[in-house]
């Protein structure tokens, strides 16, 4: 699975390798009040972290991204407190970056000023809930979209549901495979370690079959390879390996563009 820069991201990502936000209903709540210190000790919502206490995605296996693009996008424009439910209990904090690229998260459900977003952490379809200001978050739309269908070998990218591309890939192995589900891209890193990829994607989800690798979270990427033997096979530890071409147009995404596994 992929590497990064430098030692710590190196040992990040595996080297061997949306949908639309609902609109909800009701009256806004505001959140329960944190202090600076109360945050400071909550958890991150990172790569490196687990949140076991997390609510689930609530539509894990949802593809509607790939019809109508990822949607609403939000990076925090300071640390945030996460809820469990709309004026919930706060269980961890959204920074700022993810590893060395600004944090932004899709926006899966809306209610009132609260969203519930996906986090990067394990277990693979953490979510939880933000409650968002002018002041919290910058909100951004994302039209593009990512699927990947393991069976088919093959990822499309997508813009409004329409079709800029598609490409021949390869996945992970049947002992330790690409995960399904909808995860998202969390940013984009210039490898400066190894050669076999100039940028490695990370995304939200992690090996199901490595707790660790390499020292790191055992993070899923999306990254080239020295050749192309990959093309076509399950031979990964998990990651994703694309063609150089793929890799072109895929880091022209946004961040926090949904990846559906499928």
């Amino acid at each position: 699975m992929a590497a990064a820069v430098g030692a710590m991201v190196l040992a990040l990502v595996m080297t061997a390798c949306g949908g639309d936000p609902s609109a909800g209903g009701g009256q806004d709540t505001k959140p329960v009040a944190v202090t600076e210190e109360q945050l400071a000790k909550l958890p991150k919502a990172t790569t490196y972290d687990a949140l076991e206490q997390a609510p689930a995605d609530p539509a894990k296996g949802d593809t509607s991204a790939g019809k109508n693009g990822t949607g609403t996008v939000l990076h925090p424009k300071q640390t945030l407190a996460v809820y469990d439910e709309p004026s919930g209990k706060p269980f961890a904090k959204l920074p700022v970056k993810q590893i060395s690229s600004p944090t932004w998260v899709p926006v899966v459900a809306e209610k009132g000023d609260w969203a519930q977003i996906l986090l990067p952490t394990r277990p693979n379809g953490a979510s939880g809930w933000v409650h968002t200001t002018d002041k919290s978050v910058e909100e951004a739309h994302n039209d593009f979209a990512v699927t990947v269908h393991r069976d088919d070998f093959t990822l499309e990218i997508t813009k409004k549901g329409e079709q800029i591309g598609e490409w021949t890939i390869g996945v992970g192995k049947d002992e330790h495979p690409t995960p399904t589900g909808r995860q998202y891209i969390i940013a984009s890193i210039e490898e400066q370690v190894n050669d076999y990829s100039p940028i490695v994607l990370p995304l939200s989800y992690h090996s199901e079959s490595h707790e660790t690798f390499g020292g790191g979270p055992g993070t899923v990427g999306i990254h080239t390879w020295p050749d192309n033997s990959f093309v076509g096979k399950a031979n990964s530890d998990g990651c994703i390996r694309v063609t150089k071409e793929a890799l072109d147009e895929l880091v022209k995404l946004p961040l926090g563009t949904i990846v559906e596994v499928v």
